[in-house]
């Protein structure tokens, strides 16, 4: 498993929750700030730092961690950079803290890239200040509080063959296509749900 910490808004202490200790992080330009603030050493830092506190990069150095600098002039965000660095390490998992800089264009750029199949060998769920996101592929199992809202959209093409287990609409073996709100606001029926999908992607938000 692998921890990256994008940049944008700083993740809370609590993101951290049910991660096990001791996990490799990747942070991302200014993604090293909200790394250190809740207690995480970074084993990487990668991007062009133009975002980044003044020595961020070289407390990284000191502690022992790994620096990858980039032009700002770059055919990919720091955070694609840092999630490229992070399948190195050949993860079964990789958890993304942080947010978007609270611009939507980069919300959206991020949705779409940690669905890209460039990722397809790894869980990806990524965890914001208002919502995580788990990407659906095969099986994901989603945990919350009974009532709490999950909404599905299928991403890259439709979603087939969709199942779903504790929630309170329930989808039996059928599809989603692209710009549907069918999958819009459904909800946790217990504390976890499990959602499956034969063919295609889908996004599992859950709104905070």
């Amino acid at each position: 498993m692998v921890i990256v910490v994008a940049g944008g808004e700083p993740p809370a202490a609590s993101s951290l929750e049910g991660l096990p200790p001791d996990v490799f992080v990747v942070a991302a330009d200014s993604g090293v700030d909200g790394a250190q603030a809740i207690g995480l050493r970074v084993g990487l830092a990668i991007g062009d730092f133009d975002s980044a506190s003044p020595g961020a990069a070289e407390r990284v150095e000191a502690a022992g961690g790994r620096v990858e600098r980039h032009p700002p002039a770059k055919d990919a965000t720091d955070l694609e950079l840092a999630l490229d660095a992070a399948l190195v390490r050949r993860p079964d998992r990789i958890v993304v803290l942080g947010g978007a800089g609270g611009r939507f264009d980069h919300w959206l750029a991020v949705a779409f890239l940690l669905a890209s199949p460039l990722y397809a060998g790894v869980e990806i769920q990524a965890r914001w200040a208002s919502a995580t996101m788990t990407v659906v592929r095969g099986t994901a199992v989603l945990s919350g509080r009974p009532g709490d809202v999950v909404t599905l959209l299928p991403v890259h093409g439709p979603a087939a063959g969709i199942r779903t287990e504790g929630l309170e609409y329930p989808l039996r073996d059928e599809e989603l296509a692209p710009g549907t709100t069918r999958g819009v606001s459904n909800v946790l029926s217990d504390t976890t749900a499990r959602v499956s999908v034969r063919d295609g992607v889908l996004l599992a938000i859950q709104p905070r």
